[in-house]
């Protein structure tokens, strides 16, 4: 879609929640309605659907009490599953099968799954009468209505469980240790015992199964079972060459240290290997992958014939990206089938897909023509191509036939699956506009996308196990939540779920607008996102606040339930505060060049887009220009702290949460791939260094940080009140003892009245 289109979209959802005349006879919110862990927020959310999901062609939802079939053509209900006979069978059925094996009555049946579309079988976690921290797997058949099959999880708290259901085998980990269980109380360690002791490996920085080079490149999990379920790969990540960061606990009588391993820009940082663990033979191999010292291991994948396995590899530069095939049973590298690189940077996302009607045709995602996109690789047909897309940019080179499935200024946001009986892929993306996520079907033969569902909003799919359906959940600015039953083929489906929202119903609710601005390059539309006050008078001049984030991965702004803005920004709107979001250049989808414009430079380009947000408001004749406030968290902290800094002329009033305050203090993966290595960048790591600027500081500023933040260490803020404190300026300062780089819960409640209390005192 050509922006014309996109922004004739937008402008159709630049509609208001209106405080209207009848509105004045409701009530005002508190922060306990409205902030994640507040007492009545779950009150004041629209009510959902839970539990929904396939069983084969089937859709079913999981309750406490029951497991409820749903007719994909009508939507009625059937009872499959009850809580009563489950635990009926548990408590009287056969040994070993019953509670006698240590297994405390079911509580709900709201977690439970049905993995094989032709059994009748629900499988479901329990935990142990005796031991609360380990777990059963447990089988029921309702047709026979027993237990078939239970198993138990060995180890105290077992993690990251990956069930297979092509085996019967669960994956799972504790403490630093893989394990494999598919029966009775033995669990099979894969990894070698180096000591006596079952969490050798959390002492000496082994870590086997678990997410690796810390969640970049798409990386959520360290296990990935082949396709019939005979082999198992994992990660094995080496971090006994890691710098310890110092975390210290403060609960004990004497302060703790328990320290993370956290690598920083231009340090040293962990190795990973690929290992393939034979379910038969309960052998091991590894991956005779290159010297994994300064090399990131991604986008695990296998051949649908169990004996290749497949890597995208990336250099420590992040701007070279190699797919390397290997062979399962030895480990040896097969051969090079796809190379990439950007002067900048690439960022593989996802594994490669084979075509289920076709084991020789698979699926690679690249932003090399400037979006992420399909290609179908075809390894019948040996090709070598080498292509320079754009003079001293762009240089990819292929080994067979390519062929681009999809192309234009929008973006493929990931495979939902496949509908095989019409060879068709299932996808994601912001073909419609960058403010909403749609679901497409494409035909592979001829291109041809089908647009499931409607056509406004953010959508959330599931896919049966045929393809022939999926579990649409949407909402939009203007609708609350819907949830259908859809046809892929684009056909209207079934209605099963609508709500209302309940804020609107109850409360006094803010006006919110979205529209557009220029970026500072004078070319780049940039959405943003108004809020002003409950009550308004546009006769009165207001204190405005920007919330910010700015970086890469991450977009503030879509076509949801008020434009996505957040609690917090609703309830200082209604405290009398003009609220305002932009997602300037170096945020998420819109394409690559619009986010790696920032590049080696953090917080410069990302900077001029927010003052232009600023302006904006300066210029509105209901805010007061001396009264402008920011406050972000995370990346949005080193924003916050950046503009206090950099325009204390605009900026009087800042609260910045998890502040990155030196890249050079930053971990390896991200900060690198932005920035390069503190080495390599100098002039741009002293740039951002915002220590330097510390003497700006004119303002009133907040330093708000985690205690044991393991993303954005504490070291940021205390080194940063150093160098005030040098500089003989005075930032204020508060901090959540042991609490991580996000407030969770009632603490979370508490740091919002504490940040407006801090704008209140110095703004308003």
């Amino acid at each position: 879609m050509n922006l014309y289109k996109i922004f004739a979209v937008v402008a159709m959802m630049t509609l208001t929640v209106s405080n209207g005349t009848q509105a004045q006879q409701k009530a005002e919110f508190t922060l306990q309605d409205v902030i994640p862990g507040g007492k009545n927020y779950f009150k004041f959310v629209p009510k959902n659907m839970s539990g929904l999901k396939w069983w084969g062609d089937v859709c079913i939802r999981t309750e406490a009490k029951n497991i409820i079939s749903i007719d994909v053509k009508n939507g009625k209900e059937k009872t499959l599953v009850t809580l009563d006979e489950v635990n009926e069978a548990l408590i009287n059925g056969e040994k070993p099968y019953n509670i006698s094996y240590g297994i405390r009555p079911l509580q709900s049946l709201m977690y439970a799954s049905m993995p094989w579309h032709d059994r009748k079988v629900v499988t479901f976690i329990q935990d142990s009468d005796s031991k609360k921290s380990q777990k059963y797997m447990i089988w029921y058949d309702f047709a026979q209505k027993k237990i078939v099959n239970m198993f138990c999880l060995q180890g105290e708290n077992p993690t990251n469980l990956d069930f297979c259901k092509e085996n019967g085998y669960m994956a799972y980990t504790v403490g630093n240790n893989l394990y494999v269980a598919n029966k009775g109380d033995y669990s099979k360690m894969i990894n070698p015992v180096l000591t006596g002791s079952d969490n050798c490996n959390d002492k000496n920085g082994l870590v086997y199964g678990q997410s690796v080079h810390r969640n970049e490149f798409g990386i959520y999990k360290g296990t990935f079972w082949s396709p019939k379920g005979n082999f198992l790969a994992f990660y094995r990540m080496d971090q006994t060459m890691v710098t310890d960061y110092p975390q210290v606990n403060t609960t004990t009588r004497t302060a703790t240290l328990e320290p993370d391993k956290y690598p920083m820009a231009g340090m040293t940082s962990h190795k990973v290997n690929v290992g393939v663990y034979d379910v038969r033979s309960e052998k091991t191999i590894y991956l005779k992958t290159t010297d994994p010292t300064d090399r990131y291991f991604t986008n695990i994948s296998w051949s649908p014939d169990e004996k290749e396995i497949y890597v995208i590899e990336v250099n420590r530069d992040q701007d070279y990206a190699q797919l390397i095939r290997y062979d399962a049973e030895t480990g040896d590298m097969i051969g090079i089938l796809y190379e990439e690189s950007h002067p900048k940077y690439v960022e593989p996302q996802k594994p490669i897909v084979f075509l289920p009607w076709d084991d020789s045709k698979f699926i690679y995602q690249s932003q090399r023509d400037g979006f992420n996109h399909l290609y179908l690789f075809d390894t019948n047909k040996p090709k070598e191509v080498t292509l320079d897309l754009i003079e001293g940019m762009d240089k990819y080179k292929e080994y067979f036939e390519v062929k681009q499935l999809t192309k234009g200024e929008w973006l493929v946001q990931d495979i939902l699956g496949f509908n095989v009986q019409k060879k068709e892929i299932i996808i994601a993306s912001t073909e419609i506009s960058p403010l909403q996520t749609n679901i497409f079907s494409i035909n592979i033969n001829n291109g041809k996308r089908t647009l499931i569902g409607k056509e406004d909003g953010n959508h959330r799919a599931q896919l049966s196990e045929s393809g022939k359906y999926i579990i649409d959940s949407f909402n939009s600015f203007s609708v609350a939540r819907e949830i259908s039953i859809l046809p892929v083929n684009g056909k209207k489906g079934s209605n099963i779920f609508s709500a209302t929202d309940p804020m609107t119903d109850k409360f006094n609710m803010p006006e919110i607008t979205l529209g557009t601005i220029k970026a500072a390059d004078g070319k780049t539309d940039l959405y943003y996102r108004l809020i002003k006050p409950v009550d308004f008078d546009p006769n009165k001049k207001y204190p405005a606040i920007i919330y910010v984030y700015g970086g890469p991965h991450a977009q503030l702004i879509h076509n949801t339930r008020f434009y996505d803005a957040r609690g917090w920004d609703l309830y200082m709107a209604q405290k009398g505060y003009v609220m305002l979001t932009v997602d300037s250049r170096g945020s998420d989808n819109r394409g690559r060049d619009f986010e790696n414009c920032t590049f080696r430079q953090l917080g410069v380009e990302e900077m001029k887009d927010q003052v232009e947000g600023a302006k904006m408001l300066q210029s509105l004749p209901y805010v007061d220009a001396e009264k402008i406030g920011v406050h972000g968290w995370s990346f949005g902290g080193f924003m916050t702290t950046n503009l206090m800094l950099s325009y204390p002329e605009i900026f009087k009033v800042g609260v910045a949460g998890g502040p990155v305050i030196d890249w050079e203090y930053y971990e390896v993966m991200y900060g690198e791939r932005y920035m390069d290595t503190p080495q390599s960048n100098p002039e741009g790591y002293k740039r951002s260094n915002l220590k330097l600027k510390a003497g700006n500081l004119k303002g009133r500023l907040m330093i708000i940080h985690g205690g044991m933040d393991p993303t954005c260490v504490p070291q940021h803020s205390y080194t940063f009140l150093r160098a005030c404190i040098n500089a003989g300026t005075h930032p204020d300062f508060f901090i959540y003892p042991e609490s991580g780089h996000n407030m969770i819960g009632a603490e979370r409640v508490h740091l919002h009245e504490h940040i407006t209390r801090y704008f209140d005192d110095f703004l308003k």
